[in-house]
């Protein structure tokens, strides 16, 4: 794909990476993409998380391209490139741009969506997957993203729930906030977008996170965090609370295929 078509501050480098020639920081951690692309192929939440964008986007197909602005590493785009849709991937990150670009990511961008210059109503569809997060004036980029898109276009979006859940990983992975759907809908709509459908999902988690992240994090018991502490989190447990937990996931997948919350 000419991205040069959509976007115009980008050059194809030798690595048929496109690449803008600015580099802006970004409130993510340095390591992140290294670390998630570490444990993206063995992780339930990842993959979870995938079945349920996957089921999402074919209840409500893109127009055309989707642009996933924050691609990491290319997880999420591989899997919607995998139900034959035309995918490219946006990651400011020079590591997880390669390393999306080495998932097999035929079109993948190396800057920010700022820096890209993509141009006004362009753009087929987007996806902003736990992204807009770490984006301090969201409502201003979720118009700037608008802007972008073409007449009918769709996007995407997957955000961690509840602000009272905050925790030091937050704190560590650089989230300005976490949302409600309701607090999350009023800023798409101050944005100029109309919803037409948004659930939470992982609803066996919130107490966990309440009891061994959020609690101990505000009774001062938990003052530091890695990455690396996280790792064990991502591997389904065994035995019976494992088959409770897959249990759910499908119940989950089932209800969104159907169009329910």
């Amino acid at each position: 794909m000419d991205i040069s078509r959509f976007a115009q501050n980008l050059k194809l480098g030798d690595d048929g990476i496109w690449y803008s020639p600015e580099a802006s920081s970004i409130s993510y951690p340095e390591s992140g993409n290294e670390w998630c692309f570490q444990i993206e192929n063995e992780s339930y939440w990842f993959r979870h998380r995938n079945e349920c964008i996957k089921t999402v986007i074919r209840n409500f197909s893109p127009p055309g391209t989707v642009f996933d602005i924050g691609g990491g590493n290319g997880y999420v785009a591989a899997a919607i490139q995998d139900m034959g849709i035309d995918v490219v991937v946006i990651e400011p990150g020079e590591s997880g741009a390669q390393n999306a670009k080495g998932r097999g990511l035929e079109n993948v961008v190396c800057a920010t969506f700022e820096e890209a210059g993509f141009k006004q109503e362009s753009l087929p569809a987007a996806s902003l997957f736990d992204v807009i997060e770490h984006v301090e004036q969201d409502v201003e980029f979720l118009i700037g993203v608008h802007d972008r898109l073409i007449h009918g276009g769709m996007l995407y979006i997957s955000t961690p729930a509840y602000d009272l859940l905050r925790s030091v990983e937050d704190d560590y992975a650089e989230h300005y906030r976490r949302y409600t759907i309701s607090g999350l809908e009023k800023r798409l709509e101050q944005a100029g977008y109309s919803v037409e459908f948004s659930s939470y999902i992982f609803s066996f988690l919130p107490i966990p996170i309440a009891l061994f992240r959020t609690l101990p994090s505000r009774m001062g018991f938990k003052q530091d965090y890695h990455l690396e502490q996280d790792t064990g989190r991502h591997r389904l447990p065994g035995g019976l609370t494992g088959k409770l937990l897959s249990r759910i996931m499908d119940y989950e997948i089932e209800r969104l295929a159907r169009g329910k919350r």
